[in-house]
């Protein structure tokens, strides 16, 4: 990772007239005069809806200006890195060092460049720097540690809970791609390198499968959806070592030995557009569900057959982008949509003919919702990040509740962290330091290009219960006046 003004410059020596627009759903990615990256070696997927949207340039702006003078009132921990390459996912990896102070831990992130690299999925090691104990706010930093030479650009990455060493990749292809990120050789990635090669490769789609994959959170199944408008599932549990139910275990856990293609466990259908996205039910590998730009939420019992269980006709009123599951509720789905909301099913509402409301709608962003995550930490909160640039925090419990920390703001709104200036693509939770996130976003070409990766803590005064924030100020208060009344 290199400082702002590093990168920036690297950018001009590398790209001196070339901006390359990060690729979203509704987006491609492409030069600022309007060719296709040279990175296409594939064919895009051109014939996606072009949608036109209004700039949402000058609000961001404002919001990030008034967030820069927040920053430390807002945050326990902050830290921001300028990258030479927009970046399109980003997932917490292992933890392979804990201290008082700080842990040491690995993050997974991608680099989509214009074809003068090559495309590559990172390994990087983060310095999360805990909250000091003389009260003062740290930031982490973060190092490369390892290059994996992606074949065609990383779209999405997925761990695998059991053992995060073990990451699935997908790309402009049919096919989900399996890395053994420990075991995997360091490369560098200079034009004509040859590709890194995938220690598996799961097969099943029968057109490009690009954004929707998941892992199951217990046992090793594989979940993905594409534009062949299925949904595939994939068990890799025979291809997994011993050592590979440990991520602290050395040596490669993947087998080495057959063949690295693996065929599908079932495919199921359903959809009549683009899969955008897919979760895991928490307690089931056999029950999952799926969103897409047929504007449907269907939720699928593997144990029934290839159709769905359940289908919601109009979950939204334009494709939707991203759905999650609750970890701690099984009942309740997040989904979330181009028409700028993020809806809260609950499975017992929903009826065998498709029939089914939301149980509330959240609103708060002025531009299509890209990703949606239940937080690790309350069963009630959860994230939601847009192309508007902003990534909200909300917490359903207290909808309907009055507060007088923010009493203008949308119901349910708990935090907004306003501190990308581009659209926010991709954010995740960190399942082993609380309330932290880390979130990535492209930078226009105004801003140098390439791509903006920030780590954080909101202040823990925000989500705290409000009585008992409230009684802490009021005992400080109480103790600045007593010694100031001293002698």
């Amino acid at each position: 990772m290199e400082s702002e003004v590093a990168a920036k410059a690297r950018r001009e020596a590398e790209t001196p007239a070339t901006y390359i627009g990060l690729k979203t759903r509704a987006q491609r990615a492409k030069l600022s005069n309007g060719s296709v990256s040279a990175s296409s070696h594939q064919p895009r997927s051109t014939e996606k809806k072009k949608k036109k949207k209004k700039s949402h340039k000058p609000t961001v702006d404002n919001k990030y200006s008034q967030w820069k003078t927040l920053v430390p009132i807002l945050y326990d921990s902050l830290s921001n890195q300028s990258l030479v390459w927009p970046c399109l996912s980003c997932r917490w990896g292992p933890q392979f060092e804990q201290a008082l102070a700080k842990n040491q831990q690995r993050l997974y992130l991608t680099e989509q460049t214009d074809g003068r690299v090559p495309n590559t999925l990172v390994v990087a090691n983060c310095e999360a720097v805990k909250k000091q104990l003389n009260g003062e706010a740290c930031s982490p930093f973060v190092n490369k540690y390892k290059t994996i030479i992606h074949p065609g650009e990383v779209n999405r990455i997925r761990e695998l809970p059991q053992n995060s060493k073990i990451v699935a990749t997908h790309t402009d292809s049919p096919d989900v791609l399996i890395w053994d990120t420990e075991t995997q050789p360091d490369r560098h990635a200079v034009l004509g390198a040859p590709h890194s090669r995938p220690d598996l490769i799961l097969t099943g789609h029968q057109d490009n499968a690009e954004f929707a994959l998941a892992m199951f959170p217990t046992e090793p199944f594989v979940l993905s959806g594409g534009k062949d408008k299925s949904v595939v599932l994939w068990s890799i549990q025979d291809h997994i070592t011993t050592a590979g139910t440990d991520s602290k275990s050395p040596g490669s856990s993947i087998k080495q030995t057959g063949g690295r293609s693996v065929g599908p466990r079932g495919v199921y259908h359903g959809h009549e557009d683009t899969v955008e996205d897919v979760a895991f039910c928490p307690s089931s590998a056999q029950e999952f569900c799926s969103v897409g730009d047929d504007s449907c939420l269907i939720l699928w019992d593997a144990r029934t057959g290839t159709g769905p269980a359940m289908k919601v006709e109009k979950a939204h009123y334009a494709d939707l982008h991203c759905v999650d599951w609750n970890p701690h509720d099984n009942n309740l789905i997040l989904t979330g949509s181009a028409d700028n909301t993020v809806r809260l099913f609950d499975c017992r509402n929903l009826t065998s003919n498709g029939v089914g409301s939301p149980i509330y709608k959240f609103e708060g962003h002025n531009a299509s919702v890209l990703s949606v995550q239940w937080s690790p930490d309350k069963s009630s909160v959860f994230g939601s990040a847009a192309e508007d640039g902003l990534l909200n925090i909300w917490d359903y419990d207290k909808v309907g509740k009055k507060s007088a920390r923010a009493p203008k703001s949308p119901p349910g709104l708990l935090f907004q962290h306003a501190g990308h200036r581009d659209n926010m693509v991709d954010f995740h939770w960190n399942v082993l330091e609380p309330w932290t996130i880390v979130s990535v976003s492209g930078n226009c070409e105004s801003n140098g290009g390439g791509g903006t990766l920030q780590i954080w803590r909101m202040s823990e005064l925000i989500y705290r219960p409000e009585d008992e924030v409230l009684a802490e100020l009021e005992d400080f208060k109480s103790q600045v006046f007593s010694c100031a009344s001293r002698p």
